[in-house]
């Protein structure tokens, strides 16, 4: 889904409102990926806003077990119309609601894109499918041991 930049100017408030409600490819869904989103031009800038919602299949780092993981995520994303790059010629750090995407001249904003980076980017840094998971027991079966890790078996560390 491709959203005009033209479009949007050519609107009496400058303004459009969008839901989307699918499946997102490269995501492991369980259920579609809702998301109402505003999308409002602000002269040199457009500013989405809006909420997502969902659910993905995860796959636990400690157990290494399939679970539900639900979505409830906020978007707030700022785009520039035009490129940004004469405004920073030398390195400049980047504070809190600074950081915008430059669309270089494109005259649309791809959604699909959008929301499939703001869900990877609010994944959780480790995946565990509960509080109570007994995944160091799992790791620890025999029949998980791998061969090419026999060589640590017989280190001897000397102490100096």
């Amino acid at each position: 889904m491709k959203i005009s930049i033209q479009e949007l100017e050519n609107t009496t408030s400058k303004s459009l409102e969008i839901h989307f409600d699918e499946k997102i490819d490269g995501l492991n869904c369980v259920t579609p990926i809702v998301s109402d989103l505003t999308i409002l031009s602000l002269g040199d800038f457009i500013e989405i806003k809006g909420n997502v919602k969902g659910t993905l299949m995860l796959e636990c780092d400690l157990c290494l077990k399939e679970f539900e993981y639900k979505l409830d995520i906020c978007i707030d994303e700022m785009f520039a119309k035009n490129a940004l790059i004469e405004d920073y010629g030398q390195e400049t750090e980047l504070k809190e609601g600074q950081f915008v995407t430059d669309l270089e001249g494109a005259d649309e904003i791809d959604i699909y894109d959008l929301l499939y980076q703001s869900v990877i980017l609010n994944l959780p840094n480790k995946k565990v499918c509960g509080i109570n998971c007994n995944g160091d027991k799992f790791l620890k079966e025999e029949n998980l041991s791998d061969p090419r890790m026999d060589v640590f078996k017989n280190i001897k560390i000397q102490e100096i």
